[in-house]
């Protein structure tokens, strides 16, 4: 249960970076905006994460660490570093799960739709803030004093999400943490660290590689 919600609240993280902006003197729309506008000239990215989930039917609780690279269009890779190493690749084709001590690997095509996955394909690219949300202001219970967050909505009824809420450096609009509320009830917190655009990440980075003897699930 916690596995897959981490691989779905994995695909559906935004990053963020823009210009400077002041705090909420600005309509939140503006805001979102200009995040837009920024983030549409970032070519590839990288970050630390810390990932902590609380809540769901379960009541689980747990924290994962690891390290997220993203290249336009539509190129991800995800490694969970702690407590257990697994990795999730998308190649703008396919998306691989890999559950190292599981020894498993699931495999299932990328969306086509613009709008199959409105989180999902703005990290990756393809998805537009204004257009695929309603944006307001929000509040992060914990999150440092002074940061500018943001609400987004989706237009649409999600099924791996109800909304998300941004926390950005009021500053630079840089991103730090992201919250996502799900169906179930759950919350998962990313707080992000080490931020790097436009290095010229290379594109054998999301060529996934099959490992011996692992078992190959494909899912839909």
């Amino acid at each position: 249960m916690r596995r897959s919600v981490g691989v779905v609240t994995a695909l559906c993280v935004v990053a963020i970076w823009a210009r400077p902006s002041t705090a909420q003197s600005r309509p939140a729309e503006d805001v979102a905006a200009a995040v837009q506008a920024r983030y549409d000239t970032v070519r590839d990215f990288s970050a630390d994460f810390v990932q902590a989930y609380q809540g769901g039917v379960l009541r689980q609780t747990a924290t994962e660490r690891g390290r997220l690279i993203v290249k336009k269009p539509g190129r991800m890779r995800w490694e969970y570093q702690e407590p257990e190493r697994k990795v999730l690749v998308a190649d703008g084709h396919k998306i691989y799960f890999h559950i190292e001590q599981d020894r498993q690997v699931i495999v299932s095509d990328a969306p086509e739709d613009d709008r199959a996955s409105t989180g999902a394909l703005f990290l990756s690219g393809r998805g537009n803030l204004l257009r695929d949300f309603t944006v307001t202001y929000g509040t992060i219970e914990g999150a440092p004093e002074g940061l500018i967050v943001l609400k987004l909505t989706p237009r649409r009824p999600e099924p791996e999400y109800d909304w998300l809420l941004l926390a950005l450096e009021p500053s630079t609009l840089q991103f730090r943490m992201l919250v996502q509320a799900d169906s179930l009830g759950g919350r998962s917190t990313f707080t992000f660290t080490n931020l790097k655009e436009n290095a010229g990440v290379a594109d054998t980075t999301f060529v996934f590689r099959m490992p011996p003897g692992a078992d190959v699930i494909v899912g839909h």
